[in-house]
């Protein structure tokens, strides 16, 4: 194992550095499918054990996990020892409310003996990387959306979960709710017929660009200050094992990254990821499906404020099972549309209880598999949230509500999807040899 570790480290180092136009040479497969059932093992830590952990990226994101996990403590019998962030304000904000270790190079935490499972919600560049590194110290990983930055690194985190056996865990919310769990019963079992499309939308609208609103930038912090002021740029960054460009002291790359290419994949990553894995799940299963051709267009049409990212991102997608999927996600007006699957013989709608309605001139068809009724709805139960649902799997109990598998399908299309707005290319995903190809 730890010569595979070594040779995933390698790939992420280099993964970046190669100029845009090779990005298809960058996406060379990993091994062939393995057995998925090391994905969840039987029982990872006692039932009656207190599962200890780490929370590793203390910004806005990190810090609602720490306060969730902080709460839930007695209740789930947990507790968190140690955090980590690059810039010491929020380090030590994150040991206040932990009353825990502090760590500004992840690594001192993971050197920790007694550090069960670690949090992750660094920016985007990171993410492999540091899942990686953690599982190859032993620790499980619940690791925010997206799963990877990259193609490439998607696999190799895929791969070194099979590998290692440990348990990981990604964040999309919506892999959470039932409804889609639900849908995918009532798909495999026929109700709506075949499905041949569905489509989501995740946008938004503000007078101030959310990317910015919420991610105000500390005038007085930099790697050049001392004391709670001080970042440490290049671990931020990156750059030495080959995450990101070094590039000089840049706060509106620090504060608000998710408006750059080379940290985060815009709307696509951070929005769309969480409509397309639980549709993943509801018409393809558990462990999702990757694409077979994937498409992208769209435009920055009033943000434009410097940022590298779209304010309008239109993402289509086939898939081998004969289905196709169209996500949006605009920044620039919240009206949108609801989940929605459809099949020959009828139509669902997703989010709450899924509502199944006959199409077309197939109301008997449908009614033979719907207890004779032309339109209906399916209940749902409450499912445990991520952080309960880790917790549970690390216990034995349940399934992950979004594994490495489903992750790295997820990834695989929002990726192509990104690179196909950069380059204005459609591009194919070659299952055999698990990379990209140009369309």
């Amino acid at each position: 194992f730890i010569a595979f570790s070594f040779r995933l480290r390698l790939t992420l180092m280099n993964s970046l550095k190669i100029p845009r136009r090779d990005f298809v040479k960058t996406t060379a497969g990993a091994s062939s499918l393995l057995a998925l059932g090391g994905l969840t093992p039987a029982s990872a830590i006692g039932a009656n054990d207190r599962i200890r952990f780490g929370v590793i990226g203390c910004g806005g994101m990190g810090t609602g996990h720490l306060n969730s996990l902080v709460k839930r403590g007695e209740a789930d019998n947990i507790k968190v020892l140690a955090v980590s962030d690059v810039y010491q304000r929020r380090l030590t904000r994150a040991k206040g409310i932990c009353q825990g270790e502090g760590y500004l190079d992840y690594r001192k935490l993971l050197e920790r003996k007694d550090v069960d499972a670690v949090l992750i919600a660094t920016p985007d560049h990171w993410h492999a990387k540091i899942s990686i590194d953690a599982m190859a110290a032993g620790k499980h990983v619940y690791v925010e959306k997206p799963m990877t930055h990259t193609v490439a690194q998607a696999l190799e985190l895929r791969n070194a979960v099979r590998s290692s056996k440990k348990i990981l865990q990604v964040g999309p919310n919506g892999t959470a709710s039932d409804s889609y769990w639900q849908a995918h019963a009532a798909i495999q079992a026929g109700r709506i017929g075949k499905v041949t499309w569905a489509h989501g939308a995740y946008n938004r609208n503000a007078k101030i660009c959310l990317f910015n609103e919420h991610q105000k930038i500390d005038p007085t912090a930099g790697p050049d200050k001392g004391g709670e002021d001080y970042i440490d740029w290049d671990m931020w960054l990156g750059h030495k094992w080959g995450l990101a460009p070094n590039i000089p002291w840049n706060a509106e790359h620090f504060f608000r990254f998710r408006k750059y290419w080379p940290y985060n994949g815009g709307v696509a990553t951070d929005l769309l990821y969480h409509k397309l894995a639980p549709l993943l799940i509801a018409i393809a299963g558990p462990n999702g499906e990757y694409p077979l051709r994937v498409n992208a267009n769209g435009g920055l049409y009033i943000e434009k404020d410097g940022r590298d990212i779209p304010d309008t991102f239109m993402l289509t997608a086939s898939y081998p099972s004969e289905w196709s999927m169209f996500l949006i996600s605009t920044l620039t007006n919240d009206a949108g549309f609801p989940d929605r699957v459809y099949g020959k013989l009828g139509t669902m709608e997703l989010g709450g209880e899924p509502f199944l309605k006959f199409n077309g001139p197939y109301a008997e068809e449908f009614k033979a598999k719907n207890d004779g009724k032309e339109e209906l709805r399916i209940p749902v139960v409450q499912r445990r949230d991520l952080e309960g649902n880790f917790i549970d799997v690390l216990r034995g109990n349940g399934t992950l509500h979004c594994n490495a598998e489903l992750g790295a399908a997820t990834m695989v299309t929002i990726k192509m999807a990104v690179e196909s707005y950069r380059q204005n290319k459609t591009f194919l995903w070659d299952a055999q040899k698990e990379k990209v190809v140009v369309g």
